[in-house]
């Protein structure tokens, strides 16, 4: 078998991965999106399955209000003392001189759940790893947040020694062990004890096209004891720049149920650029977000690991020799007829979960109560999925009675309250009900079909909308039937809800484009919106 890069197509940035027997488990970033933590397994590395992910009530996760690309960075699964163990860090600051942050642990003994309370750890820094040592310690590896305007805010790699009876830290055995090289950035910790080495696996560059992936290595856990790995990076596409996945970095290390293969688990991204673009400057647009590749990985003769191929690693790798075949979905296809009393593990939701207050389902539809307009960061009635491939189709169908033009329910694509597209339902003083098209590029807000709005018949309960997304752009279609369908004359641009675009003009650009079903009744009516169904469907 092959191992096809990327494994986790879309949105699936920051993996941290581990194996417990003969089974692979990589725990993902999700942000500010509703449940926390993405979960994935698998026997054979080619093949996976999403699992329900662990942080699915308030209890262990409360975002409301949290900035977008806030929430939950990078977390670390492990295991050790026969549970699962998961450090996971809900940032509430994205931009500025500070970075407010509460790193939990919360435990389970069955990767399914049920996941303890959580612990409240510290706020040093975020990217916070569990290491568990051979002689029974444990001790937290992290990121270090310095605000101060004349240090490097990522003051190095802090190693605090965490006492298994108390459940805390020891703070006053905290020490720097080391601050990366002269790239910066350094971010990311996951550490490991191999063959008498201590080995650090850290990120930096930033996680852009100049990330990159370190290594270095200690006989002790003494402060500033780390040496870089020579000839390094470990792991880069700075100097790759026609290899069909960038920005590989920030990750996790495995070995194989026999001890003799070795991988690890990088983020990535996939950009493609315009017809009129250089494919280098820029580099391009990563509309699917930060994904998950794998690297093979061998030992140098002087004990350092290398990635097979080279630096810039392969998009295809050796699967492990005692590999178990995995039965997985060939993609990321949905259909969803809201037939049954759990939302399907694709959905999300902005920050909180779905509740009564937001709408119901279950019976054969959705029903979503309108609440905030798309640019809150606060009361939002959405739910919405990954895109995980550049084309794809996808379709619902909704039912929507509005009297006021502050009232809308559609079919949207979004990144984040400044980002996103919505082909809707509202009501015009001179038509009536209508179908409107509006966007968000970068807060600016535009409605694109104006006095040229869709009329919707006299006695139309339902509309049927559809998104057609053709990797550099996208567009909606409308129907009254279902059968017959109408292109709404709007191309919009994909690169809109792309982590390098919204970097120009913010800090928090580390999610992807996503597309869901939205109603908004910012007046404050309440107004619901009935989805019969939602498909979404592969082409790639």
């Amino acid at each position: 078998m092959k191992i096809q890069n990327p494994v986790l197509h879309g949105f699936n940035a920051d993996p941290s991965m581990v194996r417990v027997g003969d089974t692979y488990y990589i725990a993902n970033s999700t942000f500010e999106w509703f449940p926390g933590v993405r979960l994935h397994e698998s026997k054979d590395l080619v093949h996976w399955n999403l699992l329900p992910s662990p942080l699915s009530t308030t209890t262990l996760l409360d975002m409301k209000g949290n900035p977008s690309s806030g929430g939950i960075w990078a977390p670390d699964l492990t295991y050790a003392d026969g549970k699962f163990w998961l450090i996971y860090t809900d940032v509430k600051i994205t931009e500025g001189a500070f970075k407010d942050m509460t790193n939990y642990l919360t435990t389970a003994t069955d990767i399914r759940g049920p996941w303890a309370d959580p612990i409240r750890v510290n706020g040093v820094g975020f990217d916070a790893s569990l290491f568990h040592d051979d002689d029974g310690r444990k001790y937290l590896v992290q990121q270090t947040w310095d605000h101060r305007e004349y240090h490097h805010p990522f003051n190095g790699i802090t190693l605090t020694e965490f006492d298994t009876d108390t459940m805390k830290l020891k703070p006053q055995t905290a020490r720097t062990i080391y601050t990366g090289t002269k790239v910066k950035l350094v971010e990311g910790p996951h550490l490991y004890k191999i063959n008498g080495y201590y080995y650090l696996f850290a990120a930096q560059g930033g996680t852009v096209y100049t990330h990159q992936e370190v290594v270095a290595r200690s006989k002790t856990l003494d402060a500033l004891s780390f040496e870089s790995e020579p000839d390094g990076p470990f792991l880069t596409n700075f100097d790759t720049p026609d290899f069909g996945i960038q920005k590989q970095g920030h990750g996790a290390l495995v070995n194989t149920p026999s001890g003799d293969e070795w991988y690890y688990a990088s983020l990535c991204g996939r950009p493609w650029n315009h017809e009129n673009e250089s494919a280098y400057d820029p580099r391009g647009w990563c509309t699917l977000g930060r994904e998950t590749s794998i690297q093979k990985v061998e030992w140098d003769d002087e004990g350092w690991p290398r990635v097979v191929g080279g630096h810039g690693g392969q998009m295809e790798v050796d699967a492990p020799k005692d590999a178990i075949l995995t039965e997985a979905p060939k993609d990321g296809s949905q259909h969803d007829e809201f037939d049954t009393p759990k939302l399907n593990d694709e959905w999300n939701t902005l920050r909180t979960p779905f509740t009564a207050e937001k709408g119901s389902f279950g019976d054969g539809h959705l029903t979503l109560i309108g609440k905030n307009s798309l640019a809150s960061t606060f009361d939002v009635s959405m739910i919405a999925r990954r895109w995980q491939a550049f084309n794809f189709d996808a379709e619902t169908k909704v039912k929507f009675d509005p009297f006021t033009y502050q009232q809308m329910a559609g079919l949207t694509n979004f990144y984040n309250e400044k980002h996103w597209s919505f082909v809707f339902i509202t009501w015009d003083e001179k038509k009536g009900h209508v179908i409107e098209v509006g966007e968000n590029n970068n807060g600016d807000y535009t409605s694109y079909l104006k006095d040229d709005a869709i009329a919707i018949p006299e006695g139309t309960d339902y509309v049927w909308f559809k998104v057609k997304a053709r990797k550099q752009s996208y567009s909606y279609e409308y129907s009254f039937d279902g059968q017959n369908w109408h292109e709404i004359p709007v191309t919009l641009d994909a690169a809109i809800l792309s982590d390098d675009y919204v970097l120009q003009n913010y800090g928090g650009f580390f999610t992807g484009a996503f597309v869901g079903l939205a109603a908004v009744d910012y007046a404050g009516y309440d107004q619901p919106a009935t989805f019969d169904y939602f498909d979404y469907k592969e082409l790639d």
